[in-house]
């Protein structure tokens, strides 16, 4: 970004509006947003929202959780009042990385489109294309969508994106670290060339940087977020754990009083600990792309509205997420990524709020751990600890489960887990000799020797 541009961002957020009223929303947004109890605008949208409203390209980096949403779709929804669009020609446009990200993003706008009389649909993968299909031939103002599945609807002529006025890209650098990015450019190529394009993002290298250059023209060009996108709202604890108490530790943490976020690495270890939660008595779901989407949304509904407690993720759920008053995420599997890390942690401590996030990392992880967080510019404390320890309680509110299965079956571990370290000779089978049932084999074989003894007996040798 040259000079020119920093003095230019630097004058648009020293202009930026202090109230929603000063930015001339429609009345209807306005009693909305009043409706809905926000007040006053985040830096992100004080500092955008004038542009998107005068129409002009805006580029803005802000962190997870800064509100972003209400930045580019109060202006998306406010240029739109009025139009209507035609079948399976939408007038604006908005692709994001995640189906959980775009039915928020739908969620969140949904109320304000209503109060315009615009028409709103979602489209992702997961779900019935049909369905979707349907919606977009009814008439839709606004598409909030992933790439992959608006891509399968250009191509069966379900949509056409030639009147498209407005595309805002959410989260473009994980759409381009996904691999979207010829998938977005094609997208890109299609929509109305004089049309205003809205990028934000909480990187703004790389790949983001050619979609910039290509596609927007002259953008107006905001960053309200240190470049290092940690947030001062966040404690950061890593908990070096010895091995076989790894999950003890998990679990006690799981089982604390509130809402707590779990990262894995892989669908498999989700499916595992989410099994072991349920089995210890705690209230716990998994979510992962081998889900559905019915069930994804689901488990979600369930983990915001308290049902389920302990939500077990992989890193599906590390961005698109977004869940009032999450205090606690805990990465189980350290993460191997300082986007990775720091995005997970975005969870919590969302739209000024303060949070905690904890990494279990074994002795031989400290290293790594330590080089991720400190390319995300995170400092962390580091803490031994032991599951039942009065520290792991009073940092996470930590306490130990009920034990009560909550699927009728028995409170078991996961497989291929060690039991917790007892001491030098502990063995893994710790029954007793003589509180062990014998085996079948053994009790016929022990019969057996006792009939040939008997046998002996009789012919008297």
């Amino acid at each position: 970004m040259s000079e020119s541009a920093r003095a230019d961002a630097r004058r648009q957020d020293d202009e930026s509006a202090a109230s929603f009223s000063d930015l001339g929303l429609p009345a209807a947004l306005l009693r909305t947003l009043d409706e809905h109890d926000v007040k006053v605008p985040f830096p992100i949208q004080a500092a955008t929202l004038p542009n998107a409203l005068a129409g002009r390209d805006v580029l803005g980096r802000g962190r997870t959780g800064s509100g972003k949403t209400l930045a580019f779709g109060l202006g998306l929804l406010a240029r739109t009042a009025g139009r209507r669009a035609q079948p399976k020609e939408p007038l604006a446009l908005v692709l994001v990385p995640t189906r959980e990200l775009a039915q928020q993003v739908g969620e969140v706008l949904t109320p304000y489109a209503d109060a315009l009389k615009l028409r709103l649909a979602t489209v992702v993968g997961g779900v019935s294309v049909g369905r979707q299909a349907a919606a977009l031939r009814d008439g839709a103002e606004i598409v909030v969508a992933t790439p992959g599945r608006l891509h399968d609807l250009i191509e069966r002529k379900g949509c056409r994106l030639g009147r498209v006025r407005i595309t805002v890209l959410d989260e473009a650098d994980q759409m381009c670290d996904m691999g979207f990015l010829p998938q977005v450019t094609e997208i890109l190529d299609q929509v109305r060339r004089d049309g205003q394009r809205m990028l934000f993002s909480a990187t703004l290298d790389g790949d983001v940087d050619q979609l910039v250059r290509g596609y927007l023209r002259d953008p107006a060009v905001h960053s309200v977020d240190p470049s290092s996108n940690a947030v001062s709202g966040i404690a950061h604890h890593v908990f070096v754990v010895h091995g076989p108490d790894r999950w003890s530790v998990a679990t006690e943490i799981a089982a604390r009083d509130g809402r707590v976020l779990l990262f894995l690495d892989t669908k498999h270890g989700v499916d595992q600990l989410t099994r072991h939660l349920r089995a210890s008595g705690v209230p716990a779901a998994a979510l992962h792309s081998g889900k559905s989407q019915p069930q994804r949304s689901a488990t979600l509904a369930r983990f915001k509205n308290g049902q389920v407690t302990a939500l077990v993720a992989t890193n599906v759920a590390a961005r698109g997420l977004h869940v009032d008053d999450l205090d606690l995420v805990v990465n189980v599997d350290p993460a191997t990524d300082p986007k990775d890390y720091l995005h997970r942690a975005g969870r919590t401590a969302r739209a000024g709020r303060t949070g905690t996030v904890v990494t279990l990392a074994l002795s031989g992880q400290r290293r790594e751990t330590s080089q991720v967080m400190a390319d995300a510019d995170v400092t962390a404390k580091v803490t031994k600890v032991r599951s039942g320890e009065a520290e792991l309680s009073r940092i996470t509110g930590a306490r130990v489960p009920s034990g009560t299965p909550l699927d009728g079956g028995p409170s078991t571990r996961p497989k291929n887990q060690n039991a917790p370290f007892r001491g030098i000779g502990t063995s893994k089978d710790t029954k007793s000799a003589s509180g062990a049932k014998p085996s079948r084999k053994s009790s016929e074989a022990r019969k057996l020797a006792e009939a040939r003894k008997a046998a002996r007996v009789r012919r008297g040798g």
